[in-house]
C-alpha cells in the first residue's frame, strides 16, 4: 500500500513538472530570442521528449483512474453478470496488449539508439525509455483496480503471458541486443511465430474490434489492431513504438497539451462566468440573447479543450441554470442546445484537432485555421438563430441593455477576451511559432487567474494540472498507440487501392461528396476525432486530390463531419457525456438534439458543396 502511494505521489509530481517545463522552455527560447538573438541549445529537442514523456506519464495516470477513452454504448445492454464478465476480458486484453507494447518498447530503443545518441546532455535512449516503462505501468494498472477480487487479478494478469508471446519477435530482438549468443531455439520458435500468426490474425482481430464496442479502450484498439497486421504480414513489430516515438516528438504536437491545459485553467476559474455575463450583457437585450450567449461561451472553451467534451463538463450546469432560470427556456431546449454547443468552437483557432489534421495531412496549419474561420462562424450563426427564433416563440425575458453594464462586464473579462487576440496576433505575425504560441497561452492564462483574478490559488495549481492529465495523457497515448496502424495503411497501398477503386465507380464529385459526408459521419459517431485523423485521413487524401478538392477545402469538410458524429446518435460522444452532466436518460437526450442535428447538418452540406466558405479568405 506505501508503495502505491509513493508511486501515486512520484507520477503526480512528475506530471505537474513535465507540464509546467513543456509550457516553460518554449516561453525562455522566446525570451533569450527576442533579448539575446540565441535560444537553449537543443530546446525543440527537449521540447519533443517531453511531450513523450507527459504522453506516457499521462497515459499512466489515465489507467489508474480507469479514464481512456472507450466506447460503452455495448455495456448498457448487457446484464450485470456478463458485462462484469465482460470488463475482465477487456482488462485482460488490455494488459496482453500494453505488455507486448512495452516489450516492443524497449526492443526499439535498444536497436534504435545508441549511446552516442544525445538531446542536449542527455542520451536518446535514457530518454526515450519512458515508452516501455508507462505501457509496464498501463499493463499493471489494468489488473489492480480496486473493485477487483483476487480471482479476477490474476485472471487479468495471465495477460502478461499472453503479452509475453504476441511480443516474441521483439524478445528475440532484445536477446541480439543484449547478448553474445543467442539460443537456437530462439529463431526457430520465431519462424513459427509468424506461420502461426497468419492463421489466427483474422479471428483476433473481429474479437479486438468487437470488444472496442463493450468498453476496451481506444488505444488498446488500434494500436492492437497495428501490432496484429504487423505480425500477420510478417512485419518488424519495433515500427509500432518507433512510429509512436516519431508522432510525439513532431514540430507541432506540443501545442495540444499545452492548449488543453490553457482550456482546463481557464474552466478552473470564473473565467466562464466573467464571459457569461458580458455576452448577456451584450446579446442580452435582444430576443434569444442569452441563448447566443450560451453558444460563444461554448465556442470560446472549445477552441482550447478541442472536441473533448470538457465544455459540457465544465459548463454544462452553470448555462443551464442561466438559459432555464433568466432565460425561461423550457428544458429540452435548453439541454439539446448546450449537447449541440459542445463542440462548437472545433473550427476556429487554436482548434487541437485542426492542428493535428495539419501534421497528419501536411497541409499549413495557418490556413486551415484560416479556412475554419467562415464555417465555424456559420455553424454559430445557424445555432444563435434557433435560439433567437424559440425565444420569439415563447416570448422569453430579455435584459434591458445598458451601456454602463457592458463597461463593467467588459472591464471583468477583459483579460479572458485579449487571449484569443494575442494568440492569433502572435502567431499569425510569425513571431512565436505554434509551439512558442500554446506556451505563451499557458502562461498568460496562469498570470491572469491565478495571479491577477486569484480565481486559482497557488497551492491550487498542481490539482488543476492533474485534472487536465487524463484528457491530456488519454488524447496523446491514442495518438501515439494509433500512429502504427496509419503507417500499416499507407505500407500496404490501402490508400492507392482505395482510389483506384473509387476512381473506377465512381464519375461524380458530387457522389463522392455525399458518400463522404455519410462515411465520416459513422466514423466520427465511432470515433474520437483524434483517432479518426489518425486513421481515416491516410485514406481520403488521395481521393481528395482525385477530384481535385483544395486540400483545407478536404480538411475541413473531415473536422466539420467528425464534429458533427459527436451528435450523431447512438454513441456519439456529446450525447454521453450531456446524459451525464444533466443527470438525463440517454433517450430523453437523443430527443432533445435532433433538431440542433439536424441544422448543423445543414451547415455541414453547405460546407462540404460551397468550397468558398472554406478557401475564400486564403491568399492566392
Amino acid at each position: 500500500m506505501q508503495i502505491r502511494k509513493y508511486l501515486i505521489k512520484t507520477e503526480n509530481i512528475a506530471a505537474s513538472g513535465v507540464l509546467l517545463l513543456l509550457a516553460g522552455v518554449p516561453a525562455v527560447e522566446i525570451v533569450l530570442r527576442t533579448f539575446l538573438r540565441s535560444g537553449i541549445h537543443d530546446g525543440a529537442g527537449y521540447t519533443a521528449h517531453l511531450v513523450l514523456w507527459i504522453t506516457f506519464i499521462g497515459g499512466m495516470i489515465t489507467s489508474r483512474g480507469d479514464q481512456h477513452l472507450a466506447i460503452s454504448a455495448g455495456l448498457d445492454i448487457l446484464g450485470k453478470k456478463t458485462a462484469a464478465f465482460i470488463n475482465i476480458f477487456n482488462r485482460t486484453l488490455s494488459s496482453t496488449i500494453t505488455f507486448a507494447f512495452a516489450i516492443s518498447g524497449l526492443s526499439m530503443l535498444l536497436m534504435a539508439f545508441d549511446e552516442s545518441m544525445m538531446i542536449g546532455v542527455f542520451p536518446v535512449r535514457y530518454l526515450t525509455l519512458i515508452i516501455p516503462l508507462g505501457y509496464l505501468v498501463m499493463s499493471f494498472r489494468f489488473s489492480t483496480h480496486k473493485k477487483l477480487a483476487k480471482t479476477e487479478r490474476w485472471i487479468i494478469r495471465s495477460g502478461f503471458l499472453f503479452g509475453i508471446i504476441l511480443a516474441f519477435p521483439s524478445i528475440v530482438n532484445i536477446a541480439y541486443s543484449l547478448l553474445s549468443e543467442v539460443p537456437l531455439f530462439m529463431d526457430t520458435v520465431n519462424e513459427y511465430y509468424f506461420i502461426f500468426a497468419v492463421i489466427i490474425i483474422k479471428p483476433l482481430l473481429v474479437i479486438l474490434i468487437l470488444s472496442m464496442f463493450f468498453g476496451l479502450p481506444l488505444f488498446v484498439v488500434l494500436g492492437g489492431a497495428a501490432y496484429l497486421l504487423f505480425a500477420g504480414a510478417g512485419g518488424v513489430l519495433e515500427l509500432i513504438p518507433n512510429e509512436a516515438y516519431s508522432m510525439l516528438t513532431g514540430h507541432s504536437i506540443a501545442a495540444i497539451p499545452m492548449f488543453t491545459l490553457t482550456g482546463y485553467i481557464l474552466s478552473e476559474s470564473r473565467a466562464g462566468e466573467r464571459l457569461i455575463g458580458l455576452f448577456q450583457a451584450l446579446f442580452g437585450w435582444v430576443p434569444g440573447g442569452l441563448a447566443v450567449s450560451a453558444v460563444l461561451v461554448c465556442a470560446f472553451f472549445t477552441t482550447f479543450t478541442g472536441a473533448s467534451g470538457v465544455t459540457i463538463l465544465a459548463l454544462g450546469a452553470l448555462l443551464a441554470y442561466v438559459l432555464m432560470g433568466n432565460g425561461g427556456y423550457k428544458k429540452d431546449f435548453t439541454y439539446g442546445l448546450l449537447t449541440a454547443s459542445g463542440s462548437i468552437g472545433l473550427l476556429f483557432p487554436p482548434s487541437l484537432p485542426i492542428i493535428l489534421y495539419g501534421v497528419i495531412a501536411q497541409v499549413s496549419i495557418k490556413d486551415l485555421f484560416i479556412g475554419g474561420i467562415m464555417p465555424g462562424f456559420l455553424m454559430i450563426l445557424i445555432l444563435s438563430s434557433f435560439g433567437i427564433v424559440t425565444a420569439i416563440k415563447g416570448s422569453t425575458p430579455r435584459i434591458p441593455f445598458r451601456l454602463s453594464a457592458v463597461a463593467f462586464s467588459f472591464k471583468e473579462a477583459a483579460w479572458e477576451v485579449l487571449l484569443p487576440l494575442l494568440i492569433l496576433v502572435s502567431y499569425f505575425s510569425g513571431f512565436t511559432t505554434l509551439v512558442e504560441t500554446g506556451s505563451v497561452a499557458v502562461i498568460y492564462t496562469l498570470l491572469i487567474e491565478v495571479v491577477i483574478r486569484k480565481d486559482i490559488r497557488c497551492r491550487e495549481i498542481v490539482p488543476v494540472l492533474l485534472k487536465s492529465i487524463p484528457i491530456i495523457g488519454g488524447v496523446l497515448i491514442i495518438l501515439a498507440s494509433s500512429r502504427g496502424l496509419s503507417y500499416f495503411i499507407i505500407d500496404a497501398e490501402i490508400p492507392m487501392k482505395l482510389t483506384f477503386w473509387v476512381e473506377t465507380n465512381i464519375s461524380s464529385k458530387y457522389i463522392f461528396l455525399i458518400l463522404l459526408n455519410l462515411a465520416l459521419l459513422i466514423t466520427g459517431s465511432m470515433m474520437d476525432i483524434f483517432s479518426a485523423i489518425m486513421v481515416v485521413v491516410p485514406l481520403i487524401l488521395p481521393l481528395g486530390a482525385l477530384f481535385d478538392i483544395h486540400p483545407v477545402h478536404l480538411g475541413i469538410i473531415f473536422l466539420a463531419n467528425l464534429e458533427l458524429g459527436y451528435l450523431t446518435p447512438p454513441v456519439g460522444l456529446n450525447l454521453f457525456l450531456a446524459s451525464y452532466r444533466f443527470d438525463e436518460p440517454l433517450a430523453r437526450i437523443y430527443k432533445t438534439v435532433i433538431p440542433f442535428f439536424l441544422m448543423l447538418l445543414f451547415t455541414v452540406l453547405l460546407i462540404t458543396y460551397i468550397p468558398w466558405l472554406s478557401t475564400g479568405l486564403l491568399k492566392g
